[in-house]
């Protein structure tokens, strides 16, 4: 994990599907650039404009599982709906300070902002069939949150 810059997202190395690492100096931030994440591997996000905004309410048993929902339900709507987003913010019922809290369950109130889907103007890019729980992490390393999982294509 880690690296030298706080905040944004990077792809890593995975044999089939897509693999990648989140971060932001809070949790909510690297939950933002997940969401980020996801639509790039998708779609180009740089193409896409903030037309329709979409909130996304849930709440996880834990830190690992409210990723997993935020994901997914950001997933459900690109599915179902055909929006793509580019802007994504997320607020959490209670501040996450440090990895002793991960366990703990979390609840949050998203928002993404995009368009209809275009092929053409977005250049779609992968079908995410599925968020895992396969090599997700949750750490904070310094001043800095990071988040990993790896998408099924």
């Amino acid at each position: 994990m880690g690296g030298t810059s706080c905040g944004g997202y990077k792809f890593l190395e995975h044999t089939a599907d897509a693999y990648f690492e989140a971060s932001g100096k809070t949790l909510e931030e690297a939950f933002e650039y997940a969401g980020k994440a996801l639509f790039e591997t998708m779609l180009n996000t740089s193409k896409v404009e903030c037309r329709t905004r979409k909130l996304v309410v849930d709440s996880g048993i834990d830190a690992y599982n409210a990723l997993y929902r935020w994901l997914e339900d950001l997933l459900i709507i690109y599915n179902v709906e055909r929006l793509a987003f580019t802007q994504f913010k997320i607020a959490f019922d209670r501040r996450v300070r440090d990895p002793s809290e991960l366990s703990k369950p979390l609840r949050f109130l998203g928002e993404a902002c995009g368009e209809e889907v275009n092929p053409e103007k977005h250049e779609v890019r992968n079908e995410v069939k599925a968020v895992t729980y396969s090599l997700m992490k949750i750490v904070k390393e310094g001043d800095c949150w990071y988040v990993s999982t790896v998408l099924d294509l």
